[in-house]
């Protein structure tokens, strides 16, 4: 595919405008587009290893898959899933499996939870190379590069690249599955080359993958667009839906069953169907329901948050709709407007909203934008949507800027500001280079826009991981309360109770067999074992007064303040150690 097959709209079928320009690429780009994947690979291991490596275990969903594929290496169980001593059927096998061999191959021991991010941090680097894969069948390899470090330098993938959840490694799958759905379409509508009969069952490898990770976002994103595309071109009649079988569904769908069906009857099997229940009967089925676990919100959250999560790329994203929607009679341009549009739609319908639902959304918005850096819209529409991108863009910023220069002040040990003065350079540099990032977008110098606003990325997202989150002690309560338990110990002691704190991160921190209870519990269980009691203040009150009741009794050890961010309030734990009763009465 040439770069002028790529981006020229043939005469029969542009809009009235001039032909769209060629895309002119600087020649560093071009030297740099022909190593694409070892310079993304690159990249990323500078912008996320420093959050990998420090941040300490996160609550709640890091902590609950760590402490799951924990178990599970353990255990040596591959089949069944558990948080403790209760079964974890939210989420299929997937991420769990790719945790545990990260942590086996590691051999670091099963406590570091840097182990436990591997497959995240892969898992992105891998989504960054496959946006270039799926750019490529699109446009030339200078903006499919392009497209790639705009993916690549998002705050929200920078996120979910340096935490131990599926959101990762699931966008890798979306854009196995994506990238080869968009290449058949391209061959039924324009012309391009086919996919070979090997590329196209790696794509339902990718959904098979996708289903083992997090069912059903790879094959629900897939179908969206059909339908999307069908919508659009009007192909509910005439036989138009043939295009489809360039995906050889047999083949595939008989593939991906070959994959996934192991587990699947294995699980059933084990858990006697309880998966199957969980999983889609509550799981699943509360999220389209309402919003769960507090998580809900209107239609046009997502919008509002992508100043934020899709920063700094979101200073390009604008234009790049603006010129996806004037070049709209193009098969390709088409397939990422629908991508892109589709699912950020069913996100915005769905009650419950987290932000990593929008993930699937990004790649194609990269890729427009990409387009649109070396071959800019013109235009009163243009003009508007770069200033609209520009405000989300200072919006972005700011939020970055103020988290480096407030957060240390609210969670820290209260060490005065000035003498963090590494924190002030990191806001300063950061807020700098993207102020000139701005001003140079503005007077339409693009791709230098570019490289400044990843720039400050780079020095945001390890100054927020790396020097920030070490400084917010007051959040990193498991972390503390596992010190003071490690001191306060003796030999023979049961495993600790936890009343009110029960965060899943300090399960993590103290091992699954920590008793989850409450304070009549922590007190029943001191007074007939001994060992140690981990109260929050809400119930301690219960917890002495069944220790009164069973003639027991407690001697606070330490205690520890903090603000619990799960659940948005400060609170304070007392650890003590419970005199065993040789019988209770």
């Amino acid at each position: 595919m040439t770069d002028s097959q790529a981006t020229e709209i043939p005469a029969e079928t542009a809009p009235e405008a001039a032909p769209w320009p060629a895309e002119a690429a600087p020649r560093f780009l071009t030297l740099l587009a022909r190593r694409p994947f070892a310079l993304l690979t690159l990249l990323g291991l500078l912008l996320w290893l420093p959050g990998v490596l420090s941040l300490p275990p996160l609550d709640r969903d890091e902590s609950r898959f760590a402490e799951s594929s924990r178990q599970m290496v353990e255990s040596g169980n591959l089949v069944d899933i558990r948080f403790g001593h209760v079964p974890r059927y939210k989420k299929p096998v997937g991420i769990y499996w790719l945790q545990a061999a990260s942590t086996a191959l590691a051999g670091q021991g099963d406590s570091h939870i840097w182990t436990y991010r591997l497959p995240s941090l892969l898992g992105a680097i891998a989504a960054a190379w496959l946006t270039v894969w799926c750019a490529l069948a699109v446009t030339g390899a200078e903006a499919a590069l392009l497209a790639g470090l705009l993916m690549l330098g998002s705050v929200l993938l920078t996120a979910e690249a340096t935490i131990a959840t599926t959101d990762a490694v699931l966008l890798a799958c979306v854009l196995g599955a994506q990238g080869v759905l968009l290449r058949v379409w391209r061959a039924a509508r324009d012309g391009a080359p086919a996919p070979s009969s090997r590329t196209v069952l790696w794509g339902w490898v990718a959904v098979a993958a996708g289903v083992l990770v997090k069912f059903p976002v790879v094959p629900g994103v897939a179908i969206v667009t059909v339908l999307g595309l069908f919508a659009w071109d009007r192909q509910w009649r005439g036989g138009q839906w043939r295009w489809l079988a360039g995906l050889r569904p047999l083949r595939g769908l008989v593939l991906t069953l070959l994959l996934v069906s192991p587990w699947l009857i294995a699980i059933a099997l084990q858990s006697h169907g309880a998966f199957f229940q969980q999983s889609l009967g509550n799981d699943f089925a509360s999220k389209i329901a309402g919003g769960q676990e507090s998580h809900g919100a209107p239609p046009g959250y997502f919008l509002l948050l992508s100043a934020a999560s899709f920063w700094p790329a979101i200073l390009f994203v604008g234009p790049g709709i603006v010129m996806g929607v004037l070049r709209r009679r193009e098969p390709a341009i088409r397939f990422l407007l629908v991508w892109a549009l589709g699912w950020w739609l069913v996100v915005e319908a769905v009650p419950t909203k987290l932000p990593h639902y929008v993930l699937p959304a990004y790649p194609a918005l990269a890729i427009l934008a990409a387009m649109a850096v070396l071959a800019p819209p013109a235009g009163v529409w243009a003009t508007a949507a770069r200033w609209v991108s520009s405000v989300q863009f200072v919006i972005g910023a700011g939020l970055l800027a103020a988290a480096l220069l407030l957060l240390p002040g609210y969670f820290d040990d209260g060490t005065p500001l000035l003498r963090q003065w590494p924190l002030l350079a990191a806001a300063g540099i950061g807020a700098a280079l993207a102020l000139a990032a701005l001003v140079l977008s503005l007077l339409k110098k693009q791709m230098l826009a570019v490289l400044l606003s990843l720039l400050a990325l780079f020095v945001f997202a390890p100054g927020l991981t790396a020097l920030a989150a070490p400084r917010l002690t007051q959040l990193w309560l498991s972390e503390e309360l596992k010190a003071q338990v490690a001191a306060a110990a003796k030999p023979g002691d049961p495993p600790p109770a936890l009343a009110g704190y029960e965060e899943p991160s300090l399960v993590f921190a103290l091992g699954a067999d920590t008793l989850l209870t409450d304070g009549k519990g922590a007190a029943e269980s001191g007074a007939k074992l001994g060992g140690l009691a981990l109260v929050e203040d809400g119930a301690r009150g219960d917890f002495l007064a069944r220790l009164a009741e069973l003639q027991a009794d407690a001697a606070p050890v330490s205690d520890l303040s903090g603000f619990n961010y799960s659940r948005g309030r400060s609170v304070h734990v007392t650890v003590y150690r419970v005199n065993q009763l040789h019988e209770i009465q």
